[in-house]
């Protein structure tokens, strides 16, 4: 599985300078509203110094990252569900994300134009989730509609369909996200594939000028924002500007350049690892002379599930899998010292994968 996140915020608070810099692609990013007119999609690698290292030791053919995809759709704006600025017109686009990355502006710059003339953080976050909401209460309505008549000649299923859908309308009919409501497990699941966008995880990203990156207590805008979030809500400060000027060097410059600021990581790795942590997700790796490749699975996932990752076949045929700790062989140079020292591990079906496992699956089929 890839990670699939979707950008959201108002017009110019970042997303496109946002997107640009994660993808390194030429988006526009010009200094007025509306400047992103279609969906824009990137794909960025995970990064994964361990990754590295394993393929450092053999050298393969090919190393394949995980990857993180991105969708950058136009800014909203109040009334967008409405037909204002661009519309909702693209929020299709990321009905089918994994995790919702909403970019807030917590800068001053009168360089810089605000779609409402001044900086607020909670009535920019308030604009965008209520057009959210909206979009979720439209299509609510759809899903009542769609089971109302087999509700009414009696069935069990449609009716009680309904009364979960009436749940969520009566919930968002209040101005609040669905992932804030109180879901039964079955409940969850069963809107799971639905699409509703505020159902998702959201990652907030505060976009604050150079200097807050040093001294985030003094930015007025990113307390605020952070004093209306709750305490299980992830918010990440960065520098989007920064963390763009950082994406335009080469490896060793780059390199440089962050630790001169004496960080261990970029703004931007940090959100793909937030994103990580929201989605309760790890890697796991294969590795191989052909390719050294790291997967994306679910925490909780049996070695049969993660198996079926690399293809279906391998998890109807799975027999056993082959288990070595990724430190392990980093740190022992070689498969064969690490069998030698006894940590190689032989698991059935019943073993759940952990992060930093290295893999080698045994099928027949």
């Amino acid at each position: 599985m890839n990670l699939f996140i979707g950008i959201v915020g108002l017009p110019n608070v970042g997303k496109s300078t946002l997107f640009n810099t994660i993808t390194n692609s030429n988006v526009e990013a010009a200094n007025y509203p509306f400047a992103t007119i279609k969906p824009n999609v990137g794909v960025v690698a995970v990064p994964d110094e361990r990754l590295t290292k394993l393929a450092q030791l053999i050298h393969p053919k090919k190393v394949t990252p995980a990857i993180c995809q991105f969708v950058d759709i136009a800014g909203l704006v109040k009334n967008a569900s409405k037909g204002e600025g661009l519309g909702n017109q693209f929020l299709a686009n990321i009905r089918e994300t994994h995790a919702i990355c909403h970019v807030i502006r917590c800068f001053e710059d009168k360089a810089i134009t605000h779609v409402y003339d001044n900086v607020d953080p909670k009535r920019d976050m308030e604009i965008v989730n209520v057009e959210l909401i909206i979009s979720d209460l439209d299509l609510v309505n759809k899903k009542i509609e769609k089971n109302y008549r087999k509700g009414q000649s009696g069935d069990k299923l449609a009716q009680k369909l309904i009364a979960l859908y009436t749940k969520i309308k009566d919930h968002l009919s209040q101005n609040k996200l669905i992932k804030d409501l109180s879901l039964e497990e079955e409940e969850k699941q069963t809107i799971k594939h639905d699409g509703f966008l505020t159902a998702k995880p959201v990652l907030y990203i505060a976009n604050v000028d150079d200097a807050s990156q040093e001294a985030i207590v003094n930015n007025k805008h990113y307390q605020k924002l952070k004093s209306l979030l709750s305490t299980n809500d992830l918010l990440l400060p960065v520098s989007i500007k920064l963390e763009y000027e950082i994406s335009l060097l080469n490896d060793q410059e780059r390199q440089e350049f962050i630790q001169s600021l004496n960080l261990s990581y970029t703004g931007l790795d940090k959100l793909i690892m937030m994103a990580y942590k929201l989605l309760n997700l790890s890697s796991f790796f294969t590795f191989g002379e052909d390719e050294v490749k790291a997967w994306t699975f679910n925490n909780g996932m049996l070695a049969p599930e993660c198996a079926g990752l690399i293809h279906s076949d391998i998890q109807k045929g799975f027999i056993r899998v082959e288990v070595m700790n990724s430190s392990d062989l980093i740190n022992l140079k070689s498969e064969k010292n690490v069998r030698a020292a006894g940590l190689l591990r032989v698991e059935g079906k019943d073993y759940v994968i952990k992060d930093g496992d290295v893999c080698y699956f045994r099928f027949n089929i």
